[in-house]
């Protein structure tokens, strides 16, 4: 039950400036309808906004005079559980009764929500504040009405599961009986928030409230999207990245049973300035548009098209508000091309991006030094759902619906391909079958709508899996090089690291062991590429942690320390005495998750035969750390065994859902680790489809998934990607435990098959 009074919690304000921060209005039908800002509340709180961004409102919290509440998510969903875990926020604040809370995902509206966009691990971290605002500022709402009905002071009104009591008199109101007097209230100017231990709700397990939906096949996704009139579409690409469109036998596929229409399109407009999110890989397509989709498929298959060389070129791209040139070459480029191009870089020059002390000399000086070259290759994501959109183009409007992760990147796109403007573009979205950085580049949902364009009808734009994969867009592929010094002490006295990469390097050069070591360097060199690549799961992070934990556990068995050790004496380091001032970890967390999977592991009290490695990383605002043990039968490959876990990503909201991410990511890790490669030959992709393109089996994932949360009060820092990154140092530490060989580069299957 909550009665806290101002001086017992948290106190937000609610009134900022000239405009109010919520605001209450009578709902159809009675009820409080609370509108609040999801994003901006947080941003405001931190002193990040300014007063007109603030106050635009992007949500909002329905109680009905049943006493149902609901409330709208504005993020994507596509798994990590934002339809349970927001929701959550709120009813934890209003006191709700769990059992009458329900979510619905909201269609895309900027004016309301602003920050509509799912990656980054970013989504609870910076909606925490203006959630809890809303949920707090209704609760209040609610005990002023009744506290005015019944004539009483409302400090002596208290609330619990949606029932409103006053003690001295006995009078009780559900929420729902009470809501729409409360809708009549004046908005507080301030509001106060529950003591986090005070919590009763986040830090539990709720079960997913789309569960049902989910294992009942209900329409959710947006391949299961049906219109009145709907057409189906499917596209076919170049087959080799630098190739367009020259001409096609498009009469003879418009003749086929079932088509409706065949032609070629151009995807943007040529004129038009891409954000960082569009991307024209392919900029020349050919739509095949009919009733049915095997007959689409079809026709596809029988299409007989030919194609030309496309020139180099140079973009000019809006990268957040920084207008970027980006050289985009001409030719057919291949995986063997592309190792040469990076390591023909790095013996080169580099760009520094950070120097302390004087590495040169104390590489010179050192009694010790150890270097190595790490390599990763391509990735597909491979989401479980293909790329899929709903667009009906009419005169009046644009609606498209689907799954994407960032609508705000693609509203304008498709509006100035199609000429209108945006604010006639209602994008309505779907949950989505996965995401992983892919569909953040939507370019599919641009394809829809011109083909909805062009047949005037609705149409369903499907890629297969085929189409999927040898679209990109593609985890970069990367080579690192790193460099460590040891004195006759056997202590780290330098480190260097230089990374190169397609169409970004992965060197994050304040991150540790920066500012533990007194001589240091980070260098990097972006190579150009007509393949298009992008973000990935942690991207960067996913591969340098490999690179790095790998490596460190090298140094430190050459140093004569057990690994852990070796690390938070680093860490020690960074903590008490660092180097520089831009380092951007918090040494106390990091080594905070160092010593949770250290002692929940066992680490020092397994048996010597345990074959085990351990990594730790930070990124995307939490640190996460690994142990991995392996075992192996006569001559068969390592097994993974059991995986320990320790994740620092501040107060987890619904433990259950955070325990699947976190055990989603290790089961990612590994199979990207052990088996993930796309490769090129003359542009094509090697591999079209799961025949040829290895993924983690049932039989391969752990035995035992251990996952553990260190407990704090940080405000939640992001959970998505962090837990991802260690995965992959771990098993190679493991591996190399098990098999007496060092892993350099990825897939891992590749190595452990020769041996």
């Amino acid at each position: 039950m909550s009665t806290e009074t101002e001086s017992e919690a948290t106190v937000l304000k609610t009134s900022i400036g000239r405009r109010a921060f919520l605001k209450a209005s009578a709902a159809a039908g009675g009820g409080l309808l609370i509108n609040f800002s999801w994003l901006s509340g947080a941003a405001a709180a931190s002193g990040e906004a300014t007063t007109d961004q603030a106050f635009e409102l992007n949500a909002y919290l329905r109680i009905a005079p049943s006493g149902d509440i609901t409330a709208m998510v504005p993020n994507p969903e596509f798994g990590q559980n934002l339809m349970t875990s927001m929701p959550m926020i709120l009813a934890e604040e209003l006191d709700a009764d769990w059992e009458k809370v329900t979510a619905k995902q909201a269609e895309f509206e900027p004016e309301d929500y602003q920050r509509q966009f799912t990656g980054g691990s970013q989504s609870i971290r910076l909606a925490w504040q203006s959630l809890r605002m809303a949920g707090a500022s209704a609760r209040h709402m609610l005990r002023q009405a009744a506290a005015k009905k019944w004539n009483v002071p409302v400090e002596e009104v208290s609330t619990q599961k949606s029932v409103l009591s006053h003690a001295a008199s006995g009078k009780t109101s559900t929420y729902g009986e009470m809501a729409s007097e409360a809708a009549m209230i004046p908005m507080p100017k301030q509001v106060p928030l529950k003591n986090k231990s005070a919590f009763e709700l986040i830090g539990q397990s709720r079960k997913n409230l789309e569960g049902l939906k989910i294992v009942t096949g209900q329409p959710m996704f947006g391949l299961d999207y049906q219109a009145e009139g709907m057409l189906v579409a499917m596209i076919e690409h170049p087959p080799a990245f630098g190739q367009t469109v020259d001409s096609a036998d498009l009469d003879e596929i418009k003749k086929m049973k079932g088509i409706v229409d065949a032609f070629v399109f151009e995807s943007m407009r040529p004129d038009y300035q891409k954000n960082y999110f569009d991307t024209t890989a392919f900029p020349s397509l050919i739509a095949i548009v009919g009733h049915k989709t095997w007959q689409v498929m079809k026709a596809k298959k029988a299409l007989s098209a030919k194609w030309k060389a496309m020139p180099a070129r140079t973009e000019t791209i809006d990268r957040f508000g920084t207008a970027i040139e980006v050289k985009v070459p001409g030719g057919l480029e291949s995986t063997d091309g592309h190792r040469k191009a990076m390591d023909n870089a790095l013996d080169g020059e580099l760009e520094v991006l950070r120097r302390d002390g004087d590495p040169k000399t104390a590489f010179q000086q050192a009694e010790t030094v150890i270097e190595r070259t790490y390599r990763a290759p391509l990735l597909a994501h491979n989401t479980l759902e293909p790329m899929n959109f709903f667009a009906h183009v009419t005169d009046d409007e644009v609606h498209v619906a689907g799954p994407l992760q960032a609508p705000a990147f693609i509203e304008g796109t498709v509006a100035s391909r199609l000429n209108v403007p945006t604010d006639k573009v209602r994008i309505e979205m779907t949950r989505m079958g996965g995401g992983f950085g892919r569909r953040a580049y939507s370019h599919y949902l641009v394809e829809a709508a011109v083909i909805s364009k062009q047949v005037k009808a609705p149409v369903k734009l499907i890629y297969s899996r085929e189409d999927d994969m040898t679209m990109g867009i593609y985890r970069p592929t990367y080579t690192v090089q790193l460099k460590a010094a040891l004195d006759e002490n056997n202590q780290l006295v330098a480190y260097q690291v230089r990374g190169v990469g397609l169409t970004e390097h992965c060197v994050h050069e304040n991150r540790f062991p920066a500012g533990a070591v007194d001589h240091y360097l980070a260098e990097g060199l972006v190579i150009p590429s007509n393949i298009t690549t992008g973000a990935f799961r942690a991207p960067r992070s996913n591969f340098m942690a490999l690179a790095e934990q790998a490596f460190l556990d090298e140094v430190a068995e050459a140093a004569g320390e057990d690994p852990i050790a070796f690390r938070l004496s680093l860490l020690e380091r960074a903590k008490n005495n660092p180097v520089g001032e831009n380092n951007d970890y918090d040494p106390s967390r990091y080594a905070g998750v160092l010593k949770l999977v250290r002692d929940r592991s066992g680490w020092n009290s397994m048996p010597s035969d345990v074959k085990k490695g351990v990594a730790a990383y930070f990124c995307h605002n939490s640190y996460a750390a690994q142990v991995v043990t392996v075992t192996q039968e006569g001559d068969s490959l390592p097994k993974v065994d059991q995986v320990h876990s320790a994740v620092d990503c501040g107060v987890v909201v619904n433990h259950d859902a955070a325990v699947n991410m976190v055990e989603g990511a290790v089961i990612d890790g590994i199979g990207n680790a052990m088996y993930g490669e796309m490769t090129f030959t003359d542009g094509k992709p090697d591999k079209r489809n799961f025949d040829r393109y290895r993924i983690i089996r049932m039989n391969e994932i752990p035995r035992q998934i251990h996952v553990n949360f260190v407990d704090n009060d940080i405000d939640p820092t992001g959970l998505g990607e962090p837990p991802f990154p260690p995965v992959f140092p771990a098993l190679a530490n493991a591996l190399y435990r098990a098999t007496g060989t060092r892993l350099y580069d990825q897939p891992f299957i590749k190595a452990l098959e020769k041996g």
